[in-house]
Formats: C-alpha cells, structure tokens, sequence
C-alpha cells in the first residue's frame, strides 16, 4: 500500500460557511480564485472543462451538500483523474477552509511544494473575493 505525502492547507474566513461556500462550490467562480483555471471554465454535454497551465481539464466537483465538502476531481489531458479534497467549516462567527494537497507519485519536493503555495495563495485570493463578495 502507498501512502502519499499530505500538507493541509487552511485559511480562515470572517465570512459565514453557508456564504463561502455558495461562493465557492459555483463551477462558474473558479476562475476568479483558483488561478489555475484562470483562462476559464465552461460547461460542455454536462461536464465541466476549463484551461489551465497543463491543458484542457475536466473538473467534476461534489454534489451540493450541507456539510460543507467542495471535493472535485480534476482529470488531466493525459486521462490521469486527481482527486481534490476540500472543505469550508464553521469557525466561531466565520469559516476554515481546509484543501489536502497530496504528493502523487512521480512528483519532485519541488514541485510539490510549489503545489502546496499555490493553493495557499488560491485560498487567501478566496479569502478576498468572499470578503468582498459579502460586504
């Protein structure tokens, strides 16, 4: 059995869970957070597909739930599925997102860490938007 290496990245938010994550879980908002699909994402026969730095990716995200759980599943041009676990939390008066960043197979310390920032920034870009978004 392989077990991968895992950071947890979190970020907390002076913004209520239930509006993060009406925010966030909308396909249609990524780009304007998750810099990664920056260039877009569009829905096509069902299914949602965005650019991003490796290609043309399909993004298949959680059915809306009352828990808070915005997993997706991120499948690469090569076929390879990547799956994304992530999470909004009620925290006191505000929310924590917390986003598993897993070192698959294959991947350098390098790269991994450089994944491991990217989302920090993609959740505190989040942070701004949701602020803003609420105000």
């Amino acid at each position: 059995m392989t077990v991968h290496e895992a950071v947890v990245v979190s970020q907390t938010i002076d913004a209520s869970a239930d509006a993060v994550y009406a925010f966030a879980s909308r396909m249609e908002n990524l780009p304007l957070w998750a810099s990664g699909l920056a260039a877009g994402i569009e829905q096509r026969h069902g299914h949602w597909f965005a650019s991003s730095p490796m290609g043309q990716v399909q993004v298949a995200m959680a059915p809306a739930n009352a828990f808070g759980v915005m997993d997706h599943d991120v499948t690469l041009p090569d076929g390879t599925t990547v799956h994304n676990a992530f999470r909004v939390t009620p925290c006191g008066d505000g929310c924590l997102l917390t986003f598993v960043v897993l070192r698959l197979e294959g991947v350098s310390q390098q790269s991994f860490e450089a994944d491991v920032a990217h989302v920090r920034r993609d959740l505190e870009t989040l942070k701004l938007k949701v602020g803003r978004a609420s105000r």
